[in-house]
Protein backbone atom coordinates (compact mmCIF):
# COMPACT_ATOMS: atom_id res chain seq x y z
CA UNK A 1 0.00 0.00 0.00
CA UNK A 2 1.30 3.59 -1.11
CA UNK A 3 2.18 5.58 1.92
CA UNK A 4 -0.45 8.21 1.06
CA UNK A 5 -3.04 5.55 0.79
CA UNK A 6 -5.30 4.68 4.24
CA UNK A 7 -6.25 0.77 4.54
CA UNK A 8 -9.08 0.40 3.12
CA UNK A 9 -12.23 -0.97 4.97
CA UNK A 10 -15.26 -0.29 3.58
CA UNK A 11 -17.86 1.44 5.85
CA UNK A 12 -21.60 2.24 5.76
CA UNK A 13 -20.78 5.93 5.37
CA UNK A 14 -23.25 6.83 2.35
CA UNK A 15 -21.80 10.95 1.85
CA UNK A 16 -17.96 10.40 0.50
CA UNK A 17 -16.13 12.03 -1.95
CA UNK A 18 -16.19 9.10 -4.28
CA UNK A 19 -19.84 8.50 -3.46
CA UNK A 20 -20.42 11.73 -4.60
CA UNK A 21 -18.97 11.52 -7.47
CA UNK A 22 -20.66 8.54 -8.59
CA UNK A 23 -23.90 10.31 -8.48
CA UNK A 24 -22.68 13.49 -9.79
CA UNK A 25 -22.07 10.55 -13.05
CA UNK A 26 -25.39 8.96 -12.54
CA UNK A 27 -27.11 12.47 -12.96
CA UNK A 28 -25.39 13.44 -16.22
CA UNK A 29 -26.18 10.28 -18.24
CA UNK A 30 -29.76 11.89 -19.43
CA UNK A 31 -27.85 15.13 -20.65
CA UNK A 32 -25.42 12.43 -22.35
CA UNK A 33 -28.07 10.79 -23.95
CA UNK A 34 -29.85 14.11 -25.14
CA UNK A 35 -26.69 15.43 -26.74
CA UNK A 36 -26.34 12.35 -28.73
CA UNK A 37 -29.81 11.35 -29.84
CA UNK A 38 -31.86 15.22 -29.82
CA UNK A 39 -29.10 17.98 -30.37
CA UNK A 40 -26.11 15.48 -32.02
CA UNK A 41 -23.98 17.85 -30.34
CA UNK A 42 -21.28 14.81 -30.24
CA UNK A 43 -18.43 16.48 -29.37
CA UNK A 44 -19.87 18.04 -26.39
CA UNK A 45 -21.30 14.41 -25.65
CA UNK A 46 -17.78 12.86 -26.06
CA UNK A 47 -16.39 15.58 -23.74
CA UNK A 48 -18.96 14.47 -20.86
CA UNK A 49 -18.43 11.07 -21.84
CA UNK A 50 -14.66 11.15 -21.18
CA UNK A 51 -14.76 12.89 -17.84
CA UNK A 52 -17.14 10.28 -16.59
CA UNK A 53 -14.22 8.26 -17.49
CA UNK A 54 -12.06 10.17 -15.37
CA UNK A 55 -14.26 10.86 -12.45
CA UNK A 56 -14.62 6.85 -12.41
CA UNK A 57 -10.77 6.27 -12.24
CA UNK A 58 -10.63 9.31 -9.37
CA UNK A 59 -13.32 8.34 -7.46
CA UNK A 60 -11.56 4.52 -6.74
CA UNK A 61 -8.63 6.55 -6.17
CA UNK A 62 -9.93 8.98 -3.62
CA UNK A 63 -11.69 6.62 -2.02
CA UNK A 64 -8.26 4.85 -1.57
CA UNK A 65 -6.33 8.01 -0.71
CA UNK A 66 -8.96 9.30 1.61
CA UNK A 67 -9.66 6.20 3.38
CA UNK A 68 -13.60 6.39 2.47
CA UNK A 69 -14.22 2.93 1.01
CA UNK A 70 -18.06 1.84 1.61
CA UNK A 71 -20.41 -0.51 0.98
CA UNK A 72 -22.62 1.91 -1.33
CA UNK A 73 -19.63 2.65 -3.10
CA UNK A 74 -18.65 -0.59 -3.76
CA UNK A 75 -21.99 -1.13 -5.42
CA UNK A 76 -23.27 2.40 -7.27
CA UNK A 77 -19.68 2.70 -8.62
CA UNK A 78 -20.28 -0.48 -10.74
CA UNK A 79 -23.85 0.15 -11.45
CA UNK A 80 -22.73 3.46 -12.65
CA UNK A 81 -20.44 1.62 -14.92
CA UNK A 82 -22.87 -0.45 -16.30
CA UNK A 83 -25.35 2.13 -16.64
CA UNK A 84 -22.91 4.89 -18.68
CA UNK A 85 -22.27 1.20 -21.10
CA UNK A 86 -25.31 0.55 -21.67
CA UNK A 87 -26.79 4.30 -22.16
CA UNK A 88 -23.99 4.40 -25.10
CA UNK A 89 -24.40 1.23 -26.47
CA UNK A 90 -28.18 2.51 -27.23
CA UNK A 91 -27.55 5.78 -27.88
CA UNK A 92 -25.16 4.69 -30.84
CA UNK A 93 -27.43 1.73 -31.99
CA UNK A 94 -29.81 4.75 -32.58
CA UNK A 95 -27.40 6.80 -34.31
CA UNK A 96 -26.09 3.75 -36.24
CA UNK A 97 -22.33 3.90 -34.76
CA UNK A 98 -22.34 0.29 -33.76
CA UNK A 99 -24.08 -2.90 -34.87
CA UNK A 100 -27.39 -3.91 -32.71
CA UNK A 101 -26.08 -6.97 -32.08
CA UNK A 102 -23.31 -6.09 -30.83
CA UNK A 103 -25.13 -4.01 -28.18
CA UNK A 104 -27.45 -7.13 -28.01
CA UNK A 105 -24.64 -9.51 -26.69
CA UNK A 106 -23.58 -6.65 -24.07
CA UNK A 107 -26.75 -5.59 -22.29
CA UNK A 108 -28.13 -9.67 -22.55
CA UNK A 109 -24.81 -10.25 -21.05
CA UNK A 110 -25.19 -8.38 -17.75
CA UNK A 111 -28.99 -9.02 -17.91
CA UNK A 112 -28.04 -13.00 -18.03
CA UNK A 113 -25.36 -12.67 -14.47
CA UNK A 114 -28.56 -10.44 -12.67
CA UNK A 115 -30.38 -13.63 -13.31
CA UNK A 116 -27.78 -15.39 -11.36
CA UNK A 117 -27.86 -13.26 -8.07
CA UNK A 118 -31.10 -14.75 -6.36
CA UNK A 119 -28.49 -17.98 -6.25
CA UNK A 120 -26.26 -16.15 -3.75
CA UNK A 121 -29.29 -14.24 -1.87
CA UNK A 122 -31.48 -17.36 -1.25
CA UNK A 123 -27.89 -18.88 0.23
CA UNK A 124 -26.97 -15.82 2.45
CA UNK A 125 -24.34 -14.85 0.46
CA UNK A 126 -22.51 -11.79 -1.01
CA UNK A 127 -22.56 -11.51 -4.63
CA UNK A 128 -19.06 -12.84 -6.85
CA UNK A 129 -16.55 -10.26 -6.14
CA UNK A 130 -15.38 -8.86 -9.72
CA UNK A 131 -12.66 -10.26 -11.04
CA UNK A 132 -9.81 -8.73 -12.72
CA UNK A 133 -11.19 -10.19 -16.37
CA UNK A 134 -14.33 -8.47 -15.70
CA UNK A 135 -12.63 -4.86 -14.69
CA UNK A 136 -10.44 -4.97 -17.81
CA UNK A 137 -13.40 -6.24 -20.26
CA UNK A 138 -15.41 -2.67 -18.25
CA UNK A 139 -11.79 -0.72 -19.11
CA UNK A 140 -11.78 -1.80 -22.92
CA UNK A 141 -15.55 -1.18 -23.30
CA UNK A 142 -15.08 2.42 -21.48
CA UNK A 143 -11.83 3.27 -23.53
CA UNK A 144 -13.50 2.21 -26.80
CA UNK A 145 -16.74 3.89 -26.83
CA UNK A 146 -15.30 7.45 -26.65
CA UNK A 147 -12.55 6.16 -29.51
CA UNK A 148 -15.51 5.13 -31.63
CA UNK A 149 -17.41 8.16 -30.88
CA UNK A 150 -14.75 10.49 -31.54
CA UNK A 151 -13.93 8.44 -34.93
CA UNK A 152 -17.65 10.47 -36.43
CA UNK A 153 -15.93 13.73 -35.35
CA UNK A 154 -14.88 16.02 -39.02
CA UNK A 155 -10.91 15.80 -38.43
CA UNK A 156 -8.00 14.10 -39.45
CA UNK A 157 -7.61 11.22 -36.98
CA UNK A 158 -11.35 10.59 -37.35
CA UNK A 159 -10.84 7.14 -39.10
CA UNK A 160 -7.79 5.94 -36.51
CA UNK A 161 -9.93 6.16 -33.36
CA UNK A 162 -12.81 4.73 -35.43
CA UNK A 163 -10.62 1.70 -36.34
CA UNK A 164 -9.20 1.98 -32.74
CA UNK A 165 -12.48 2.17 -30.91
CA UNK A 166 -13.62 -0.87 -32.71
CA UNK A 167 -10.58 -3.21 -31.68
CA UNK A 168 -10.72 -2.29 -28.39
CA UNK A 169 -14.95 -3.12 -28.63
CA UNK A 170 -14.30 -6.78 -30.58
CA UNK A 171 -11.65 -7.57 -27.45
CA UNK A 172 -13.55 -6.32 -24.78
CA UNK A 173 -17.13 -7.96 -26.10
CA UNK A 174 -14.83 -11.13 -26.02
CA UNK A 175 -13.78 -10.80 -22.65
CA UNK A 176 -17.30 -9.69 -21.42
CA UNK A 177 -18.27 -12.86 -23.10
CA UNK A 178 -15.71 -15.01 -21.04
CA UNK A 179 -16.41 -13.45 -17.96
CA UNK A 180 -19.60 -14.09 -18.35
CA UNK A 181 -18.97 -18.03 -18.48
CA UNK A 182 -17.18 -17.42 -15.39
CA UNK A 183 -19.22 -15.78 -13.57
CA UNK A 184 -21.79 -18.29 -14.15
CA UNK A 185 -19.71 -21.45 -13.55
CA UNK A 186 -19.34 -20.04 -10.40
CA UNK A 187 -23.05 -19.69 -9.87
CA UNK A 188 -24.06 -23.06 -10.53
CA UNK A 189 -20.80 -23.93 -8.33
CA UNK A 190 -22.99 -22.09 -5.52
CA UNK A 191 -26.04 -23.46 -6.18
CA UNK A 192 -24.66 -27.19 -6.11
CA UNK A 193 -22.44 -26.80 -3.46
CA UNK A 194 -24.53 -24.54 -0.22
CA UNK A 195 -27.66 -25.01 0.29
CA UNK A 196 -30.51 -22.30 0.33
CA UNK A 197 -30.61 -20.51 3.79
CA UNK A 198 -34.55 -21.06 5.22
CA UNK A 199 -36.40 -18.10 6.63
Amino acid sequence: MNSGEQELVPTDRILTVPNVLSIVRLLALPLFAYLLLVTHSDGWALALLMLSGFTDWLDGKLARVLGQTSRLGALLDPLVDRLYVVTTLVTFVARDFIPWWVAAILIGRDLLLALTLPIYRRRGLPPPEVIYLGKAATFLLMFALPLILAGHGDWAIGPFTHAFGFAFLIWGTVLYVWTAAIYVLKAVDVARTHEVVRR
